[in-house]
């Protein structure tokens, strides 16, 4: 009796195949349920596991803008900013390595065919703008807008953008949905996802003081 051809292959065709080779069509972030905690792995493994980077950066985006919203006086304005910068650079850092996993796994495979690849390098690109941005204000104005005053006029600007861009991170997530990997993979429903945004959203958005974008003075 000859050997089968594929040595992987389960005898019964409705099981999952054992073979942990990855395959040439193989989705980015892995297969549906590739994801599972093993029995001799930490349960605080899971935060780190799959695409769970990229969630986190996310996580902590919203947290850098929370704790910086409501503080009033100038002690709390700086711990706030320096915490509110030390999050946005743990945030900064998971996108970038979840970039770095994607490029390598993307071989010669077209880039930015979808809205959602499309969506994702322009709020890259607007990230790093506005980290710069946060970062010259605040730890150097004096080298690059003249002085602390000049400096202080682009905070109304920082804060606005930052907004804006919450929002296109937001709608970056709502278009993966429609990825060729989660309709036909994953099975994320677009509803849950929007409902999840407008959380944020709410969420955020009633935290919003007028007072601190300084225009009209």
């Amino acid at each position: 009796m000859s050997a089968p051809d594929n040595p992987s292959a389960p005898d019964n065709p409705n099981e999952e195949p054992t073979s942990t080779e990855p395959r040439e069509d193989e989705p980015l972030l892995g297969r549906s349920g590739d994801v599972v905690q093993r029995q001799d792995v930490p349960i605080y493994y899971n935060l780190l596991t799959g695409a769970a980077v990229v969630a986190q950066a996310g996580v902590w985006i919203v947290q850098a803008i929370l704790v910086l919203q409501p503080t009033s006086t100038p002690k709390h304005k700086i711990l706030g900013t320096y915490i509110h910068f030390f999050l946005n650079v743990l945030s900064i850092l998971c996108f970038i390595a979840a970039f770095i996993v994607i490029e390598i796994n993307k071989g010669d495979h077209p880039r930015f065919t979808s809205p959602h690849g499309i969506m994702g390098l322009v709020t890259y690109i607007f990230i790093i703008l506005q980290a710069l941005t946060g970062i010259a204000q605040f730890f150097a104005p004096v080298l690059v807008f003249g002085s602390v005053d000049n400096g202080k006029k682009i905070y109304k600007y920082h804060r606005v953008f930052g907004y804006v861009l919450l929002v296109l991170e937001l709608g970056t997530v709502i278009a993966a949905t429609q990825t060729s990997f989660n309709l036909t993979d994953l099975h994320i429903p677009l509803w849950s996802v929007l409902v999840s945004a407008i959380l944020v959203l709410l969420g955020v958005g009633s935290r919003i003081r007028k007072s601190k974008f300084g225009f009209g003075r």
